[in-house]
């Protein structure tokens, strides 16, 4: 194996490397047999230059491999083409969703202007260092704009890049699709330069998408499944993920916008695609439902008061009600405290900073399905007991929607996927407290509204994935994987292994060089491999 990292001068290295991990405390089950693989920002500087933001890093794409009760690990940056131009420059020459770059100062006078000129429609970037995405057989990593890069999820080497807009309309895309039971990938996306006015569209890949005798990929397989208008052409929302019942999917038209004409003239500003995301507090959040067989978006205008959110939790239906779980915040500064600046902080200073950081907070949300018009304006609507949740009908025939708060300080989270769309009782985060980054792993039982915690001192775990047990009849009966960084330089970063029941450590694997803090991942089973 071989050291990720860099060269003493400041160049890139494509290192990588695959060790055998040593396993302590009790033995991980037999039965846990397949691959985690994460992906994250790993890298933050080529030569002299730096990323002004840690959501700009080079993809770093990790993997834990369970065989036979060994761990073996794995790491590798995604080769796409920013990786490439950037290392072939030995500078930053890719514009990042933080950081903006502008032509070679030693470029001639014709072709920083040609440069300049071509970046008033931007091209995004490839660097896909979010979220680890499956279509049919393929596996992609990815981020929010239109280019995905497939990977090998078993030796992580880059495959190719693929470009959404070669097969669906799309300038965007989220990092959080949906499976169902059959292995069918839902997915949704905006178009804001296309045919027609912009829109976000709603897609489907089949679980048999994929056809490796055609060598042609899954996308080629997509299915268009609906289109929402904007609200306003100028000021589309901007979403990380969305919901998805047994009936019906869920989208959240929230207040937090993308300005597109700033994004035009962002180059010329000098300012970053980060800053083109405003939150209007005085908008509202919008809900949409739109029926999965027709594509249909209900007539009923949900609202509720202005939010932020990037993550859904789970969404089921129940009594002629869409229940939907998600997390919150009261406004958008999350996104700046990961400025680089504000991380390379001490401590203390940070801690400081934080006191104005609006927590996660996970809300319920409760819609009825069918609205009586002759019901009065100011009734409530929502009949489910255990809930404090409301959906109040307006003199206009809205209805004006407010949450159910289950639980604060918890952000990743994660629910045993076999009750995605159903009535669940669980779910898994990362908890936070005095800053964004995640130092618990927690469960909620949202039948008690009880929650317990696993902790180890100067220890970050990344968001954790829950695998069940092969005769699981509980929900939660499985493990919980999560990636930990220690910042204890007595103590190795490792793989950790949680009953899924009670959050008590089963064992874990020490990773005996440096471990990025990742983002967001999945387990792939040893029979799909």
């Amino acid at each position: 194996w071989s050291l990720c990292g860099r060269g003493q001068n400041g160049t890139a290295h494509d290192f990588f490397f695959f060790i055998v991990l040593n396993v302590t405390c009790r033995i991980i089950p037999d039965w846990l047999q397949g691959t985690l693989v994460r992906n994250g920002p790993g890298m933050f500087s080529v030569g002299q230059t730096s990323y002004d933001h840690w959501f700009d890093g080079l993809a770093l794409i990790h993997s834990y491999t369970f065989k036979d009760g060994e761990v073996f690990y794995r790491s590798k940056y995604l080769k796409s083409n920013t990786y490439k131009k950037n290392t072939g420059a030995n500078r930053i020459v890719v514009t990042e969703f933080g950081t903006m770059v502008y032509p070679d100062p030693c470029k001639n006078i014709f072709s920083r202007t040609f440069s300049h000129f071509s970046n008033i429609i931007a091209d995004f970037t490839d660097n896909n260092l979010v979220n680890i995405i499956r279509y049919g057989e393929d596996y992609y990593a990815s981020s929010e704009v239109n280019f995905i890069n497939q990977i090998d999820p078993f030796t992580l080497d880059t495959v190719g890049r693929m470009n959404y807009r070669n097969h669906i309309v799309l300038n965007l895309a989220t990092s959080h699709p949906h499976y169902d039971e059959e292995g069918n990938t839902y997915n949704m996306g905006t178009a804001i330069i296309g045919i027609g006015k912009p829109k976000y569209i709603i897609f489907k890949v089949p679980f048999n998408a994929s056809d490796p005798k055609s060598k042609k990929p899954a996308l080629s397989k997509v299915q268009k499944i609906c289109s929402i208008p904007f609200r306003s052409s100028l000021l589309p929302s901007y979403f990380h993920s969305f919901g998805m019942s047994e009936n019906y999917f869920i989208f959240v038209e929230q207040a937090f916008k993308l300005d597109v004409v700033l994004l035009a003239t962002a180059y010329f500003r000098g300012i970053s695609w980060g800053r083109c995301l405003k939150f209007d507090e005085k908008d509202v959040s919008w809900f949409h439902l739109i029926n999965r067989k027709t594509g249909k978006t209900m007539s009923t205008k949900f609202y509720a008061d202005p939010f932020v959110m990037f993550h859904h939790i789970n969404a089921y239906e129940d009594n002629d009600h869409v229940i939907f779980d998600i997390i919150t915040y009261k406004d958008s500064n999350l996104y700046d405290l990961f400025y680089m600046e504000n991380m390379r902080q001490e401590v203390a200073k940070f801690i400081e900073k934080t006191k104005d950081f609006s927590p996660p907070t996970c809300q319920r949300f409760v819609l009825p399905i069918t609205v009586d018009k002759n019901v009065p304006a100011g009734s409530n609507l929502v009949t489910l007991e255990n809930t404090t949740a409301t959906a109040v009908k307006q003199e206009d025939g809205s209805i004006y929607c407010s949450p159910d708060t289950l639980l604060q300080g918890l952000e990743l989270p994660r629910i045993n996927d076999k009750y995605n769309g159903k009535k669940y009782r669980y779910f898994y985060g990362s908890m936070m407290e005095w800053s964004p980054h995640p130092n618990k792993i927690g469960k909620m039982d949202i039948a008690t509204r009880t929650h317990v915690q696993w902790k180890d001192e100067d220890c970050y775990p990344s968001e954790p994935i829950f695998v069940p047990s092969p005769e699981a009849v509980d929900e939660d009966d499985g493990v919980l994987l999560s990636s930990v960084i220690s910042l204890n330089p007595d103590k190795p970063h490792f793989l950790l292994v949680l009953n899924a029941k009670t959050l008590e450590e089963i064992g874990r694997a020490s990773v005996d060089v440096p471990v990025h803090m990742d983002l967001h991942g999945l387990f792939i089973p040893a029979t799909q491999s």
